[in-house]
């Protein structure tokens, strides 16, 4: 197991700095369908949709795909028209489907677009910052950084547990190594880019808090919904919500941390 977790691990990084280093439409159109992908694992923990497609899903990943085209167009001008109008597609077909589809299917179909496209977007439009190229980086500093000092500062000394009907293995002491790992990495990451030490520690902090929000946040769905992992895609860590958990929050704070802390 922990061979394979390594190889897919390894695998991982590498389309990550392929896509991530391009830019562009590679990058635009690999976030696209990990959206998609991202977004049919949580259809399917949340009953919206089994093996097979409906209208009901359908029209979730045409939600998502309207908001991605509306990025292209500029995201200030068209993201929340997206948004909105993904909404409405999804409220047609409860109203002229009805009672064909239930009212939380809905609102899991809604929350689709926005937890998993929308949020995910957030590393494109992070790349295409002034300095994107290297502000990107902080949102897997902050998210897979914090998640590997917790884990090794949990494991050395760590006493009291943080979310213990949650998550009973995480706790306080690999939470506040995990913030204080991460502001570190970030340090290291401006001494390396002859970026603003402060400002990236900052970043990278509060990035790291957040990033535990969205572990647990992931975690708390899938023990609501009474499953283990929420796909098979990647050998050794599941699906892609499941390695992707904390960079679906980090991703949009990092975006606007950066616009509010560098005056960008």
């Amino acid at each position: 197991m922990f061979k394979t977790r390594l190889l897919s691990g390894i695998m991982l990084v590498i389309i990550a700095l392929f896509t991530i280093i391009s830019g562009g439409y590679i990058l635009f159109f690999t976030l696209l369908a990990v959206s998609l992908i991202g977004m049919r694992e949580l259809f399917r923990a949340m009953k919206v949709q089994d093996e097979k497609a409906n209208v009901l899903a359908v029209t979730g990943y045409a939600g998502a795909v309207l908001y991605y085209g509306a990025l292209l167009l500029g995201f200030e001008k068209y993201g929340m028209m997206a948004v909105i109008g993904s909404l409405i597609l999804i409220m047609f077909v409860y109203v002229f489907t009805y009672p064909k589809y239930h009212a939380e299917q809905i609102m899991a179909t809604f929350f689709s677009v926005i937890y998993v496209s929308v949020m995910l977007s957030f590393i494109y439009l992070t790349r295409n910052l002034p300095d994107g190229k290297f502000l990107v980086w902080l949102i897997f500093l902050c998210s897979w950084g914090c998640d590997t000092c917790a884990y090794c500062v949990g494991m050395l000394i760590g006493k009291h547990k943080m979310a213990p009907v949650l998550s009973p293995k995480k706790s306080v002491e690999g939470a506040v190594g995990g913030v204080l790992g991460a502001a570190l990495l970030g340090v290291a990451y401006a001494a390396a880019t002859k970026g603003p030490v402060m400002e990236y520690a900052v970043i990278c902090a509060v990035g790291a808090l957040i990033s535990m929000v969205g572990d647990l946040a992931a975690s708390a769905i899938k023990r609501n919904q009474n499953i283990k992992d929420y796909g098979t895609l990647i050998p050794g860590h599941g699906g892609i919500l499941d390695r992707f958990d904390s960079v679906i929050f980090t991703a949009p704070v990092i975006y606007f941390l950066s616009k509010l802390v560098l005056g960008i």
